[in-house]
């Protein structure tokens, strides 16, 4: 196969930004070289002030077709992954229907991303009541994993597990040395908690207490102690509950935390009442709040980064007339969210060496994919280009997305990702083909190309 050369000033090599020539070739890097150094085939010279940095590996992601394609689908989030660098996407077990609770529905998810993906794709399994005893069955199949829900997900096809069914679905697990992803809200606590019919953020954020993430993880972290089952929480929200992250992490326990752009970016004063575009669950807090979890990124509390993106239509979205309580809740911002963050990261210090790791290293690392998130001899050439210095206000209807509504629209950013490489092929903006992203499976995720 031809090889092509990507050239450029700014390649992010082992943390370091320097000058180097990267060959592609049968969709690997199959030479990292000094510029000049013998190039090959088509050369493609990037802008000095531009970066090449390794493609964002999306593993919280809800694309919802088939059965809500009205919310999202395969060829708009896809699309929409690749404007914003995102070059692999993990599709959550929900909000589609039917969800992905069995080889036959993962099968039917499959066939729907057929002919639809600019970038890489794979799936998440789910553990609900009525699958437990089959998990393996997936496993085998190639999920990289199960989602679960310890408070009611929003969707009557998708149920909660209780106490005695986490236990024993985190039992199952062990037993074939899977991994469970857990969304951490406790359902007694949230039941306590008022929520009343209101369209004040302040009202809404009461109806999700920082206890029901911290009462949450500690029953994860308490079968992660009995089971040794590997554990990953979803999009923490609470700095509160760090430190009962802290104590399980110092015991050993194999458990991983990621965080959400909107939790980094956003903060519960600047929320307007009746903008349902901001509401997710759990919910964004306060400024203080915002700071702690970025400390605790620059420690290495909190493993990663991912978008959580779920979005809606705007008839789900403005369900209620603002009233919070009854609004979908999700926050839609898949191809804004890498900017977002390394926006947001440099105001405070971090360098984009920090931001790649967060989104494309650790989150390839969460399940397998060693030839992802990091740019070696080798790897796939999956790569974005960023240009740090482009000043730009999000527009939400000119998203990808398929539906024009995001917490993110009006909101000015310095940073914008460029262009995209999937595979070694350069993806076309602003609308991406459907053909450059192929399926993932974990089965053969180290040699997944």
């Amino acid at each position: 196969m031809t090889a092509t050369t990507l050239r450029a000033a700014r390649v992010l090599l082992d943390g370091t930004l320097r000058p180097a020539d990267l060959v592609l070739c049968d969709g690997r890097i199959a030479r990292i070289g000094d510029p000049g150094d013998t190039p090959e085939g088509e050369i493609i010279d990037v802008p000095d002030d531009a970066m090449v940095l390794p493609g964002v590996v999306d593993t919280h992601v809800h694309v919802n077709e088939p059965g809500r394609t009205t919310w999202e689908g395969f060829a708009s989030a896809t699309r929409a992954a690749a404007r914003g660098g995102v070059t692999t996407i993990i599709d959550m077990p929900l909000n589609a229907i039917p969800p992905t609770v069995s080889v036959a529905a993962l099968d039917t998810k499959r066939a729907a991303a057929e002919g639809q993906r600019a970038v890489n794709t794979g799936f998440w399994g789910g553990a609900v009541p009525d699958n437990l005893g089959t998990l393996e069955g997936l496993w085998e199949a190639g999920v990289f994993g199960f989602k679960c829900f310890l408070s009611p997900s929003g969707v009557d096809e998708f149920p909660a597990l209780d106490a005695a069914e986490f236990t024993r679905a985190m039992a199952e697990i062990a037993r074939f040395d899977g991994l469970m992803i857990v969304h951490a809200e406790d359902a007694a606590v949230l039941d306590a908690a008022p929520a009343r019919p209101s369209r004040a953020y302040a009202d809404f954020l009461v109806s999700r207490p920082d206890d029901a993430e911290i009462t949450a993880i500690r029953r994860v972290i308490q079968q992660v102690r009995r089971t040794g089952t590997r554990a990953h929480l979803l999009h923490l929200s609470s700095a509160r509950a760090l430190d009962e992250i802290a104590a399980a992490r110092d015991e050993g326990l194999p458990l991983t935390v990621e965080t959400c752009p909107h939790y980094l970016v956003f903060t519960a004063e600047d929320i307007p009442d009746g903008a349902p575009e901001f509401k997710c669950c759990p919910p964004i807090r306060d400024a203080g709040n915002r700071e702690a979890l970025w400390e605790a990124l620059g420690s290495g509390l909190i493993d990663m980064i991912v978008s959580d993106h779920s979005p809606s239509t705007a008839e789900e979205k403005q369900r209620g007339d603002g009233d919070y309580q009854r609004a979908w809740g999700g926050i839609s911002g898949l191809q804004v969210g890498f900017a977002a963050v390394a926006d947001a990261a440099q105001a405070r210090g971090y360098g984009i060496e920090h931001v790649s790791r967060w989104m494309s290293t650790a989150t390839a690392d969460l399940i397998g994919l060693s030839a992802k998130g990091r740019i070696v001899p080798g790897a796939d050439a999956d790569l974005l280009v960023y240009d740090p210095a482009t000043r730009w206000r999000v527009t939400a209807g000119e998203l990808a997305h398929k539906n024009p509504i995001s917490a993110y629209d009006g909101r000015e950013l310095t940073g914008s990702v460029t262009t995209a490489f999937v595979g070694g092929r350069s993806v076309d903006q602003p609308l991406p083909a459907l053909d450059t992203g192929r399926e993932l499976r974990r089965a053969v995720a180290a040699e997944a190309r």
